[in-house]
């Protein structure tokens, strides 16, 4: 992993510029994308989280995570250096429904989106889920494994949200570095084949 004091920007030893994506980190309420972007990044994250208050009561869903104190009201963002050549830039998606409008200006410019399930409360996903399916944006499955909850094979996890087959679906762990790690670059492998797979124009 490249080191904090590396720009990015620049290659000193040929000046070529490092190829920048954007890369969506999204799912439901409480699935742990603020802790995987903050795990990840090599920068200090940004984080736009507020105090959970009585205005959430009847608004946002806590079951499962009552002891859940704060939340994301528009975006976290993180970076995080690959090689030389690929640097990813990650943008956290706020989880509650009534702020589901910033999806749209978050995925712009977007090559692709990790999405987060938790087993405890996986039909959450499938928000996430058709909203990347509906815009074309290539997707991969990361499964928190909260403590305690209950766990499900790659390919039980698949069939219940219903998944095409080539979308990868992986377990994880949002608070480990090298955990997230291992998801970001899935996902950029994934990004490869699905471009080496498309159809060339002339």
């Amino acid at each position: 992993m490249a080191s904090e004091n590396f720009d990015p920007r620049v290659d000193s030893g040929s000046q070529r510029l490092a190829a920048s994506v954007k890369i969506l980190i999204a799912g439901g309420f409480g699935v742990g994308k603020t802790t995987m972007v903050s795990a990840i990044s090599e920068i200090t994250p940004l984080r736009t989280e507020e105090l959970i208050t009585e205005v959430s009561t009847g608004v946002d869903d806590l079951s499962g995570v009552e002891s859940k104190e704060t939340t994301t009201v528009a975006l976290d963002f993180g970076r995080i250096t690959i090689d030389r050549d690929l640097v990813l830039y990650l943008f956290g998606t706020p989880g509650q429904d009534r702020f589901w409008f910033l999806w749209d200006e978050l995925s712009r410019g977007a090559l692709g989106a990790v999405v987060l399930a938790d087993t405890r409360r996986l039909s959450n996903s499938f928000a996430a889920v058709d909203f990347f399916e509906r815009r074309g944006l290539p997707f991969i499955i990361g499964v928190n494994c909260f403590d305690g909850a209950p766990r499900y094979t790659v390919d039980e996890v698949r069939d219940a949200l219903d998944l095409d087959p080539h979308t990868p679906v992986l377990l994880c762990d949002a608070r480990s570095r090298d955990s997230a790690k291992s998801v970001l670059l899935t996902l950029v492998q994934h990004l490869i084949e699905l471009a080496g797979r498309a159809p060339v124009t002339t």
